[in-house]
């Protein structure tokens, strides 16, 4: 184990890879919204639309099982900002790209920087934070995901409406810029991992995590969890607008009241999870987002008012499963391979999202009006992979949860 860090520096930790996380979750999202300004911009279809978006996923599926052979070679540190800087000058290859072709491999480019960065994350708080507040701790990083709702979506489309599309991209490099800055001072090194034993070949630390079934188990739980999600969430758009009936201008409410709810309730999901246990937390926050699940992809014809509820609570008990689950996910890695887990956990989740959202597609069809036939046959997908999950998590063992450390972090 490394040095405990002081809370104070605990803090500043934190919010850093809050804001390492918050940078290539925004460079995700922001991609959907854009989908419009894109084909005109560019005249493309739909079809090549989509592939802008899986490039993105695929590219960070191979990237992460390629960073599985080295990530425990090197120092956390400057790995993650050595990936960092990569990353931002994708994204800002993205804003400068000149057509179509250039803007795919930028983008194909910043999924593979991006997927690593997501793993490294996650990898640095199981090394850093004790099993005691480890789950509050995803829930400070997973806060990433809510400020990309409530603040980086509608200003990047601001910013692309005022200006240009080009320009969210552009602004994302340099928050990165920023935050590397941030980073160089307030991450620590950390090296216990690196063992002195030289590996035989590449892919020996891969085959020690692969070998170990409580990791197979942990990334076959981390893989439902993402398949439950996103089996619904990229049509939730879509949907909204063709069968619920609400208006496009009203769209950007589903991700301000939603991100803006998540904001409150992911750290109180954290903190509860420490205290009362994280497989118990999790299960109950799972089974209340089977709720949800149902009625975001049943509800037909409704006003805005209920709509951004049923939205909100799937936002706030689907999103909120993950800061849990993704504390039980790094507690269940060896410590001393825990960085090539995390890499294999960023494929496993990447190729499980593509599937999700690929699975659905075939699903679901698309009317002349606009309207989607067949989401519920998605709900009652995603519920099953969430009920699974529900009862897969207890099979999986959790590396450090007899050493209890006192709370004195993260108040």
């Amino acid at each position: 184990m490394h040095q405990p860090l002081t809370p104070q520096r605990e803090r500043y930790l934190l919010l850093t890879l809050a804001g390492i996380q918050f940078s290539h979750v925004l460079d995700f999202m922001i991609m959907m919204p854009l989908g419009p300004i894109l084909i005109a911009a560019f005249g493309i279809s739909t079809h090549e639309f989509g592939l802008l978006v899986a490039s993105y996923s695929f590219s960070a599926a191979l990237s992460g099982l390629l960073a599985a052979t080295f990530v425990d070679r090197f120092e956390r540190k400057r790995l993650l900002l050595v990936m960092f800087v990569l990353f931002g000058l994708a994204t800002l290859a993205c804003g400068l790209a000149p057509g179509y072709a250039t803007l795919l491999v930028a983008r194909s480019l910043a999924g593979a920087f991006g997927g690593v960065l997501g793993a490294l994350v996650q990898t640095i708080v199981g090394d850093v934070i004790p099993f005691a507040r480890r789950a509050r701790a995803s829930g400070v990083v997973s806060a990433a995901f809510s400020l990309s709702s409530v603040a980086g979506v509608p200003l990047s489309l601001w910013l692309a409406e005022y200006f240009q599309w080009r320009a969210p991209f552009v602004f994302i490099a340099v928050l990165v810029a920023l935050f590397i800055l941030i980073g160089a001072r307030t991450l620590p090194e950390l090296r216990r991992h690196i063992s002195a034993e030289k590996h035989k070949h590449p892919f020996a630390a891969m085959f020690a995590v692969l070998s170990d079934p409580n990791h197979l188990r942990a990334l076959l739980f981390s893989a439902l969890l993402i398949f439950s999600g996103f089996t619904v969430i990229p049509y939730i758009t879509i949907y909204a607008v063709g069968n619920v009936g609400i208006a496009q201008q009203d769209i950007p409410y589903i991700y301000l009241f939603g991100g803006a709810a998540t904001l409150i309730t992911a750290r109180r999901i954290g903190r509860l999870a420490d205290l009362r246990g994280k497989a118990g937390i999790y299960r109950l926050v799972a089974t209340a987002a089977l709720l949800p699940l149902l009625v975001v992809t049943h509800i037909g014809a409704a006003p805005l008012w209920l709509w951004l509820i049923c939205t909100t609570a799937f936002f706030v008990l689907v999103s909120g499963r993950m800061v849990p689950a993704m504390a039980i996910i790094a507690s269940a890695a060896q410590p001393k391979l825990r960085g090539t887990f995390m890499s294999l956990n960023a494929t496993t989740q990447s190729l499980a999202m593509g599937l999700a959202a690929t699975l659905s597609g075939f699903i679901i069809t698309q009317d002349a009006s606009g309207g989607i036939a067949d989401y519920d046959m998605v709900g009652y997908v995603a519920m099953a992979a969430n009920a699974l999950a529900i009862w897969f998590v207890a099979r999986i063992r959790m590396h450090g949860q007899q050493n209890v450390v006192p709370d004195v972090a993260l108040k």
